[in-house]
């Protein structure tokens, strides 16, 4: 068995501060059962003593680093990732930007000169959907290398849904960018047209959005039930009672939420933004709406509780389609970048 390296692993490992879990801590965790020795970064709940910790961890470890691994968002995190990727210059340690949120094209175009340094002089990027791929193929960059995010697939039991009410379901954080008040939206034009409808919206809350929800829900008397952030098992649990999961979000990249809905057997309607068409083939695996329409929405739902021959075909596809992308399976190419690195 070859000498297995020593990871270092940059990103934001907050679950034990009750935030949703993240790459780093799902990854690591892998890492380490394949063998591979992993230092990780930073659990510190301060923003700024978080980063301080990242540098620190870096700069100690040095010597026995063979490669950083970097978590980059779009959010102020991305000053996080700049900041360790000119260290791990300096100390001459070759990182590995993982490329997480949709809106990270944005940011591309926005830190022009400090993205072509960062991600120009990486040993690779790893883009976890092919819609980031193509993004920074589009930006010049050639140091790519696509691993797609992945799941424990014998953790999600396939369960056949027959629709006959549409119970909804919504995994995400309560922010902006997921447009979390389109769900109710879709809920009140279900009601409008005699529909019998529920929804079950998961998530923590980030930028205030869940009381603008929680309150619009109780004014309009909506049937909505906001039990907040749970663990993986509790959701997945919960799922069984549910027969749609709706994801309604106005930027994407690869959402692990869906994929776990395609691996559960949950018929998936999304906005189509992003990466979501890299992940769902229209009337194929899913189905695809455009962002900001929830008539559109209402119309693919009530298709859908008439249709179950329908369902069945959808959720078939998307099971077979996210069993590709299995731990097992996807391993290997993390397995192969580590060991040429």
């Amino acid at each position: 068995m070859h000498q297995r390296k020593k990871l270092l692993y940059i990103g934001n490992k907050l679950a034990e501060h009750g935030k949703p879990p993240t790459a780093i801590d799902s990854l690591s965790v892998k890492f380490e059962n394949e063998g591979y020795s992993v230092i990780m970064a930073s659990s510190k709940k301060n923003r700024l003593g978080r980063m301080f910790d990242m540098i620190w961890t870096t700069l100690k470890n040095k010597n026995e680093i063979s490669l950083v691994l970097i978590d980059t968002y779009s959010t102020q995190n991305f000053y996080y990732a700049l900041i360790i990727g000119k260290i791990c210059r300096l100390l001459d340690l070759p990182y590995v930007p993982v490329l997480h949120g949709g809106n990270l094209p944005k940011r591309l175009s926005k830190n022009k000169g400090f993205s072509n340094i960062f991600f120009g002089k990486a040993y690779t990027n790893v883009a976890p959907s092919e819609y980031i791929l193509e993004q920074f193929k589009t930006m010049g960059f050639q140091n790519l290398t696509y691993i797609p995010n992945t799941l424990e697939i014998k953790n999600y039991p396939f369960q056949p849904r027959k629709i006959i009410t549409p119970k909804l379901l919504w995994v995400r954080s309560f922010a902006e960018i997921y447009n979390p008040l389109l769900a109710l939206e879709i809920v009140e034009g279900l009601l409008k047209r005699g529909i019998k409808v529920s929804l079950c919206m998961v998530g923590p809350d980030k930028d205030g959005s869940m009381a603008r929800c929680k309150k619009i829900a109780a004014d309009l008397k909506l049937p909505v039930v906001f039990p907040g952030l749970l663990k993986k098992e509790e959701w997945i649990s919960l799922s069984k009672e549910y027969t749609i999961f709706i994801n309604t979000t106005n930027f994407d990249n690869m959402p692990v939420s869906v994929m776990e809905a395609m691996a559960l057997g949950l018929p998936v309607v999304s906005t189509n933004v992003g990466g979501m068409p890299f992940l769902i083939k229209d009337n194929i695996d899913g189905i695809l709406v455009p962002p900001n329409n929830s008539e559109l929405f209402v119309n693919v739902i009530e298709e859908l509780c008439a249709n179950p021959p329908k369902v069945e075909e959808i959720t078939k596809n998307a099971r077979i389609k996210v069993e590709q992308l299995d731990w097992q399976i996807v391993k290997h190419s993390w397995m192969e970048l580590i060991g040429k690195a």
